[in-house]
């Protein structure tokens, strides 16, 4: 398949369009408008419900995977709006509902200045979440929407972050689908032991 350009807001899209997302819930701000600009691209396959909270955003996402069996989303900006979605995140994960939340954050050379409407929300709901990402290269961004949607349903489910900053949201590459499945150590279980093996093991530890 031959690669295409796109921006980084272009290529969420994209990757929640492969992840059969239908519908996101979320309310826009400054970190994540390029991303709503990209929106309008992909309106015929997604459709955005305007909340008016971000909380509200979560907790309709949350009730959607129950009623769907789909991973639910939501989207927010950063700083206060992304803090916003706290409770809806802690919620999630106590009742064990599969989310993904996607956030905006300032341009990756402001992160730790300081600046305006900056908080660390993927660092503030490790406590609440499943997993959370700070996507510091737009090259890791498709593989890391993918692995979010694997964490969200796999296992015991539940709400993963992804906080993306707003510059690698408007960089533009050549965009490739990571088509290997992902891999998550914590799924690998053991495999059945056989007779033989343990009849062998058995006769290794009575050797003398």
């Amino acid at each position: 398949m031959a690669k295409r350009k796109l921006t980084g807001a272009e290529i969420l899209w994209e990757c929640l369009v492969r992840e059969k997302v239908d519908v996101v819930f979320g309310y826009p701000g400054g970190a994540i408008l390029p991303a709503y600009d990209a929106l309008n691209k992909y309106k015929d396959k997604i459709h955005h419900v305007l909340v008016r909270h971000e909380q509200g955003a979560t907790h309709m996402a949350d009730g959607y995977a129950r009623a769907s069996g789909k991973v639910g989303v939501a989207m927010a900006t950063s700083g206060p709006g992304a803090a916003n979605m706290v409770t809806g995140i802690a919620t999630a994960m106590m009742d064990s509902s599969p989310i993904v939340c996607i956030t905006g954050q300032v341009p990756r050379a402001a992160i730790g200045s300081d600046a305006f409407q900056e908080t660390d929300i993927a660092g503030a709901v490790i406590p609440v979440s499943k997993h959370s990402y700070l996507v510091m290269d737009i090259y890791d961004l498709p593989k890391t929407i993918k692995e979010a949607f694997a964490v969200a349903r796999s296992g015991r489910p539940g709400p993963v972050l992804v906080d993306i900053p707003k510059d690698i949201q408007t960089q533009a590459i050549e965009f490739e689908y990571p088509e290997e499945p992902v891999s998550i150590p914590g799924n690998n279980f053991a495999h059945k032991a056989e007779l033989n093996d343990l009849d062998q093991a058995a006769k290794l530890i009575s050797k003398p």
